[in-house]
Parts: structure tokens; sequence; C-alpha cells
């Protein structure tokens, strides 16, 4: 009965957020569509600017105006002139940046109950216009939600599409259910992927030369790729083996320490460690830093300097290991309440089965040996980033308590902890996100001719990254008085507005459906009635 009873209020929350979702198909595309009076804050490194009128024809940028100075009234004279049929958009005194890219996004899951509606309706509350989805329910369905994305007869950011390796779909035969056992059906695979229309592959480990094969072939076809090195594979393939066979990109940090192991080629496993055990695999996961070359050092320069000379992209994701560093912290974000569905609240829980909810019991040892990890691996993400290396942002939530949208604002929150400067830290949300996916000459800045993927707020993100979350960031006036600011205005894609406040408010109504038909009252762990 339970069971008919969750399924049954699944598909209610499906059925209201399929019936819905046309509400929010935002306004635009115009002729011509001016935004007037806005702060520029680009995604290319520079100094905040304005007063500026950003022009936009269709879905593309065509003016970059400066229209006067800060505190000094703005002539009309000196604007561009809207034309009949035009938009104005009054964003005098706001904050205007690139659209975001977050390079691991998975569009919800079955297991968490979270449809792509949902997702998307959180992405884009948060200003994210671009995603990278590192494998998911099938290439066929992502390569379907990514055309009704680009011909925007959906609310979604854009979309490019990999492939998890050795995943298979109707469009793959003759492959279909025969493994991946040699590097020519590694080639073979890598071709039909291609032929697919997938923009890059996302690998976990294979033998190695499997991964050579696959690796080469994707190259010279001229895709990208992004892999979590899992540590099933790992003490024989690690980051650098990737990266000297072509791979583009990192995710997490997997495969890392490994290449910095300086007195042993495994990990320092316990003798009745089991992989398949949540607790062990993340707990143990927590000192592996500890184990490799100490920061500075030459072992740990050189492997930094051939992974830059390699042009290699580092995704590091650091909020989704959050909670394994303070897991109250992460457990009891004030945005569960409205914005979590009730099926992936019971995903995140103490599981032997969910991947992630390796809370078997956890404590404070595994959470200090956390912070170190953090310490040692954040140096290592600052200082690639001091000699020119890409990093970018990502936040593959569904995980370990992290929301959709709310996650990638946090991630870049630990950017900035981890050395960044927060002007670097949009950089890496937003220009190098694109330079990462081969998309720069259309995404990453606010340039003439790119397209307009804009994020609008009426706060100073740089002056604090909190004001981007939907729930905003607590403030108090001179009167004394507590309230709430910021929280992303409005999400510019292809030129089409859409009120990000409406997007959460919406996400909002899915949630409090679901809870409404099975009575659901979101509780800590272990708390009964």
């Amino acid at each position: 009965m339970k069971a008919f009873k969750i399924a049954f209020c699944l598909f209610s929350a499906l059925l209201f957020t399929t019936s819905n979702y046309a509400q929010t198909q935002g306004d635009g595309p115009y002729d011509q569509l001016i935004i007037r009076g806005v702060t520029l804050i680009n995604g290319d490194g520079s100094p905040p600017r304005g007063p500026i009128d950003i022009v936009v024809e269709g879905n593309r940028i065509t003016q970059i105006q400066v229209v006067g100075y800060p505190g000094v009234a703005i002539k009309d004279s000196s604007r561009p002139q809207l034309k009949p049929g035009g938009r104005e958009l009054d964003a005098n005194g706001m904050y205007l940046l690139p659209g975001f890219v977050d390079m691991h996004g998975h569009i919800g899951g079955v297991a968490q109950g979270a449809d792509w509606d949902y997702v998307f309706k959180l992405w884009m509350a948060h200003g994210v216009t671009t995603v990278r989805e590192p494998s998911g329910r099938g290439i066929d369905w992502t390569l379907d939600l990514k055309k009704r994305s680009a011909a925007n007869s959906i609310t979604a950011p854009r979309i490019f599409a990999y492939t998890g390796f050795g995943q298979t779909s109707s469009s793959f035969n003759p492959l279909d259910d025969l493994p991946i056992s040699t590097p020519e059906l590694a080639r073979k695979w890598v071709r039909a992927n291609a032929a697919r229309g997938a923009d890059g592959i996302k690998f976990f480990g294979a033998e190695p030369q499997i991964m050579a094969a696959a690796l080469d072939e994707n190259k010279k076809l001229g895709l990208r790729s992004a892999m979590h090195h899992a540590q099933m594979s790992v003490a024989r393939w690690n980051v650098l083996h990737s990266a000297r066979a072509g791979l583009t990109s990192m995710e997490h940090w997997y495969g890392l320490p490994e290449a910095l192991f300086n007195d042993r080629t495994v990990q320092n496993y316990p003798l009745d460690y089991n992989y398949q055990n949540e607790q062990h695999r993340f707990g143990e996961a927590g000192k592996l830093w500890q184990q490799a070359a100490a920061p500075f050092s030459d072992h740990w320069n050189a492997v930094m300097d051939e992974l830059l000379a390699l042009d290699f992209t580092l995704d590091p994701t650091f909020n989704i290991y959050e909670a394994s560093r303070d897991l109250m912290r992460a457990r009891r974000a004030e945005w569960h309440e409205d914005y979590t569905l009730p099926s992936l609240w019971r995903f995140y829980q103490p599981s032997k089965i969910s991947h992630g909810s390796y809370w078997h019991f956890w404590g404070t040892e595994e959470e200090v040996a956390w912070k170190e990890n953090y310490r040692l691996w954040m140096t290592f993400i600052n200082e690639y980033k001091n000699r020119g290396g890409r990093v970018t942002a990502g936040s593959d939530s569904g995980f370990i308590f992290q929301l959709y949208g709310f996650a990638y604002i946090r991630e870049l929150e630990l950017l900035r902890e981890a050395g960044f400067h927060p002007l670097e830290v949009i950089r890496a949300a937003t220009l190098n996100g694109a330079e990462a996916l081969g998309a720069d000459q259309d995404l990453g800045s606010v340039q003439i001719g790119k397209l307009a993927d804009f994020v609008i707020i009426e706060e100073n993100p740089l002056e604090n990254l909190k004001v981007l979350y939907g729930t905003g960031a607590i403030k108090l006036t001179e009167d004394n008085e507590v309230v709430r600011v910021g929280g992303v205005k409005y999400t510019i894609k292809d030129g089409i507005i859409y009120d990000a406040k409406a997007l959460l408010a919406e996400v909002k109504a899915m949630v409090d459906a679901a809870k409404e038909a099975e009575g659901f009252t979101l509780k800590q762990p272990g708390i009964k009635d």
C-alpha cells in the first residue's frame, strides 16, 4: 500500500508539472529588446561598469552602449533608440551577468522522483542557462529535451548531452547489449555516439587499452569528454593517463590524488573495506588527499604543470561533497522545506542502497578528515587557476542533500572559499564553462554577436554571492528591520525573458502538491512521530 501511495503522489506531481509548464514560457524573443541601465559584470574577468544599455535583436547581442556615469542622470540622447514593436526592460540600478553554465547537471533522476520540468525551473530560477548533462536516463531522452530546449518550446537551459561510456539506445545498433570488451568495440561505440548527435562522452573508467582507444577516437571526431575516475579503475588509469590520451575535462577530484602519490600506487584501503558499502567508500575518500604529495612539492608541481600544458579543464563540484564535512548544514538548508520534493528528500536519507546516502554512522572523525581533504583539494584548484588553468562550476545536484539551482550557487561560494576573487568565480561560472564546451563563440560573456543569455539581479553579487540564492540573503536595514534581498530577478535565454521568482514559485507549487498528495511532512532523519 505504501509503495502505491508513493507512486500515486509522484504521478500527481508529474501531472501537475507537465500540465502547467506553459505558464512560464517567457516573453520574447523580440525583434529588438533593450535592457536599460545595468551595471555589467562580464564573464571575462573585467571589472564592473555601468550604466549600460544592451540591445538584443532576436536572440543575439547587437549593441553594448555605455550611457553615462554612476550617480549622474542619463541623457536620453546617449541611449540606443527603441524601434517600433521593440521592448524595453527597465533594469536601472541592477546587475547583469552572462548566463551561468552548470558543467555537471543531471536532469533529475528516476530514483529521486525528480522530472525535467522541476529541475529545469530550479536551474533557470538561479540563472543557469546552459547545462552539460554528464550521462543520465539515456541519450535519446536527453537529445529530445535538447531539441525542445533549442526550439524554446519548453522552459529549459540549453543542453550539451554527454553519453555515459557504454550506454546504449535504439540508435546504437548493432552495439546494443554488447559489452565493450576490445579497443575496436570501443571505437565503434564512440563513432555511433557521435553519429547519434551526442556532444561528448562521460567516462567512469575501463581497461587502459579500451580507455586509450575510446579517447583517441573521440578526439579524432572533435568531440569533448568528461570523466569521474571511479575507484574501480583508477589504480591503473588516473587523471594524467586520461589527459595524455585526450580527455578534455575531469569531474570531482578522484584520480587526481592518485596521480600525486609518491609512496604508493593505491589508496590506503582498510583491509575490511568494501566499495559497495557507501560509508566505506566516502569515509575513506575523505582521507585520500592526505595520501598525496604535499602542496607545492616537486611532484605536485610536475603534475599540475603537465595538466596545464595539456589545456585540461577541472570541474571540481565542491558542493556535492560538502555534507561530508558538515552534514547538519547540508540537511538543514532552508530551501529543503519549500523546494525539495518528498521523493527526493527520502532519497537523501541514510540508506545502504541509495547512492550517496552514506550516513550509516557519520560523525566527528569523518567530518574532520573531510575538512582537511577540502583544504588540500582547494589548494590545488586555486593554484591551478592562478597558473592559468581552466576551472569551471558544476553542481552534480540530486544527491547528498544538494538541490538543483541552489547547489550551483553554493558551488560559487565554495570557489570563493578556495581563494577565487569574486570576478574569477563569475568567470568560472560563465566563460570558462563555455570554453570547456567549445561554445565560447556564442556563450560565456556579454559581447556583440553572442547569444543573449543573461542573469539580472537587483543586488551586487560580487559583494555577497548569497544574493544569487532563490531564497535571497538576510540583511538588516538602517531601521533595524530584518529583510531578504536578492534572488535572481530575470533569467534571459535566447533573448527570452523569464521571471526567475515566478519560476521558483511554480517549483514550490509542485512540491506543495506532492506533499498534499501523500500527507508528507519533512522531518529530519531518525525523528519519529
